[in-house]
């Protein structure tokens, strides 16, 4: 296998930038292919923590990294992201980050319109970031958008800002907010031009030429699987398509026969914002499962729902992206549980779900079906090998892989590099 994707297959937030920043270690090229600076990655290594929304995880490892066209890009966000890592001593030039010249980018405008979306809705709020994701997607697809490569000619750039700024502002004006100025953007990014265009490039060749060449490259998704803009929680998604499938629009990747696809999968359930939650515990073990999995957003600092693992919706996204293998994160938060919980379907009036349906209304209703198992009740934090997990744990693993139909090939125990457990090697 010379490929391998990495993507989330809950609501995000399943531990991805440790494994890719693991796996990263056999790769030589990481990319970046779809999401904004909504996504975050925390990676820790030797007291070292490092938190990252744009750049791809394996530049704190010195690998080659790429930010796809299917990324929608904040230049502003981007210059501070890198100052930011700089200043923890990884160097980060046009050597070793490149971006997709026909990427689209975020602008301030869509920042706005991002806020104004989210309080048009009253109490049916989405939960975005309000970091212009959706507004500059929806640009992208209503043929308006500014791409990098736009910014190489200053009076074509200006009429193109001109027609997005004019459509924004008869929105604005209706709700009685003061109009964009489209010189100031112009300016705005006339100025972030000269940090911003000595990384661009024709990503769609150098990284086919590299897949010719037997290159290693590791994909890395954002958010996760059941946020994606047409098989997750509609509404309650993202903007962009987060499933495996994505990597070939996202990046200009051609053939990809070689390509492992690996899951993320935290050991229980969580989701940032709005939307369904079957196994969502509203007690004290969803708050115990919150204090041990530290779980706030590393971009909102947004407490997440954490709730039991949900066997019926990582199996469906199992399917959805031709899975080789899930990888288990945060196994170690439930080390001090007597009883764990899978959910292994669902019911509503009488009727049995063996899947998760698209109906918001069955999935806001919905009831999961459980299978108890008793925990291990003794640490596993740190260990490497799988002969070395309590007996428990193993079972509980084992449950995982029949209930999803998929195999386990990674077990995350800590958050530090090392504390993982490799079943399975992606890298061929």
């Amino acid at each position: 296998m010379t490929n391998v994707t990495i993507v989330g297959t809950q609501w995000g937030d399943e531990g991805k930038g440790k494994i890719v920043d693991w796996l990263s270690g056999e790769a030589d090229i990481v990319v970046r292919f779809q999401g904004g600076n909504n996504a975050g990655h925390t990676i820790q290594n030797k007291g070292k923590v490092y938190k990252l929304s744009l750049l791809p995880s394996g530049i704190t490892r010195g690998k080659k990294a790429i930010i796809g066209n299917g990324v929608v890009l904040d230049p502003w966000s981007l210059k501070k992201e890198i100052e930011m890592i700089s200043n923890e001593g990884i160097i980060i030039n046009k050597e070793n980050l490149i971006i997709a010249e026909n990427i689209h980018l975020i602008l301030p405008i869509h920042k706005k319109i991002d806020e104004i979306n989210e309080i048009s809705r009253g109490s049916n709020l989405i939960g975005t970031t309000k970091k212009g994701i959706g507004p500059a997607y929806e640009d992208k697809v209503g043929r308006r958008g500014i791409r990098l490569c736009d910014l190489y000619n200053y009076k074509e750039l200006s009429k193109k800002l001109e027609n997005l700024i004019a459509y924004h502002n008869v929105i604005l004006k209706s709700k009685k907010i003061p109009n964009f100025d489209s010189n100031k953007i112009l300016n705005e990014l006339i100025e972030i031009s000269k940090f911003l265009i000595p990384f661009a490039s024709p990503v769609w060749k150098y990284i086919n030429k590299a897949s010719s060449d037997n290159k290693k490259i590791l994909f890395e998704g954002a958010q996760g699987s059941l946020l994606d803009i047409d098989f997750g929680t509609y509404p309650f998604v993202t903007s962009s398509n987060t499933l495996a499938g994505q990597i070939n629009i996202g990046s200009g990747l051609g053939k990809n026969q070689q390509n492992y696809v690996l899951g993320i999968t935290k050991a229980y359930t969580t989701r940032v914002g709005s939307g369904p939650f079957p196994t969502e515990l509203k007690d004290s073990i969803g708050e115990t499962l919150t204090e041990r999995g530290n779980e706030f957003g590393t971009v909102t600092n947004r407490k997440r729902r954490c709730g039991w693992f949900d066997s019926v919706i990582v199996k469906q996204t199992a399917i959805l992206n031709g899975l080789d293998a899930l990888a288990i994160t945060k196994l170690d938060v439930l080390d001090n549980f007597d009883i764990l919980k899978i959910c292994i379907g669902y019911e509503l009036n009488e009727e049995k779900y063996d899947y998760f349906p698209f109906d918001t209304e069955v999935q806001k209703h919905i009831k999961p079906i459980y299978l108890s198992l008793p925990g291990w009740e003794s640490s596993t934090v740190g260990i490497n090998k799988w002969d070395n997990l309590p007996l428990n744990a193993k079972n509980y693993i084992q449950k995982i892989e029949e209930q999803t139909n998929c195999k386990v090939a990674v077990i995350s125990t800590s958050p530090e590099r090392e504390h993982t457990i490799l079943l399975d090697k992606p890298f061929k």
